[in-house]
């Protein structure tokens, strides 16, 4: 049980095919307390009853930095403690560069990266009571390599925010015992990704692929199941790519 005890705070974790939803599903195998957070209170509610009646479901717009300070606040109240916080919630869009306006890039820099770093701030005066902590924050290949497959440019400057973010926070927040490291997942099979993807597509994808496949949820939950346990306990301010090889650097 590598997460015996541990409350494990998961964003946009609510969709039966995403990675948080896998993730959460895997911290509670590892012995985690896990609390979805999602804007809608019914569906993280009914995705926290699936994983057990010890987890707990909370709504929170990530973009409202008074949102996440209340989350943070209510799971406190109610597990006395944040040991993880996976900053997984996000959006994309496909566009070209000449087509983002200005409403585009907002919404896509305010839930990737807003929101990372709102959710951040909201927990991390009680690891600092605590002394530990651990923040996972959901970047993207697209970070790495400028896009290029489905998210617009626009994606790829939050993604490569998101990096940069966790970085200076993993520098600032280690003497409180809080480790901060990044996660860059590849194309990852989920409901996002799954109207756009034809057959042909998934070919010529693959093909770019060392390891001959396309990722599923689980391939990112296990990294983060890493990043949030003792296992990684030397570990702050890295990045892991979860992409079967296709960005390889």
């Amino acid at each position: 049980m590598l997460l015996k005890d541990k409350v494990c705070v998961i964003t946009g974790a609510a969709s039966a095919r995403g990675i948080g939803k896998a993730t959460a599903r895997l911290f509670a195998e590892q012995g985690g307390r896990v609390v979805i957070l999602d804007l809608d209170a019914g569906q993280a509610e009914n995705a926290a009853r699936d994983l057990g009646v010890s987890h707990l479901g909370l709504a929170c717009n990530v973009t409202d930095k008074a949102a996440c300070q209340g989350a943070a606040k209510e799971v406190v109240g109610q597990c006395g403690r944040i040991d993880v916080l996976v900053n997984n919630a996000g959006i994309t869009q496909p566009l070209k560069f000449m087509e983002i306006e200005a409403a585009n890039y907002e919404a896509v820099t305010d839930v990737n990266l807003r929101g990372s770093l709102y959710m951040s701030q909201a927990v991390v005066p009680a690891m600092r009571t605590q002394r530990s902590g651990s923040i996972v924050c959901m970047s993207s290949v697209s970070a790495q390599r400028g896009g290029g497959i489905f998210g617009g440019p626009h994606y790829s400057a939050a993604k490569a925010g998101v990096l940069g973010l966790a970085k200076a926070m993993a520098r600032e927040l280690g003497a409180d015992g809080i480790r901060v490291n990044s996660v860059t997942p590849g194309l990852i099979q989920t409901d996002i990704t799954g109207g756009k993807l034809t057959d042909d597509l998934r070919a010529e994808i693959t093909k770019g692929i060392p390891l001959g496949r396309l990722g599923v949820a689980d391939d990112v939950a296990n990294a983060c199941l890493f990043l949030a346990s003792d296992l990684s306990a030397y570990i702050t301010g890295a990045v892991i790519d979860v992409n079967g090889g296709m960005l390889i650097h």
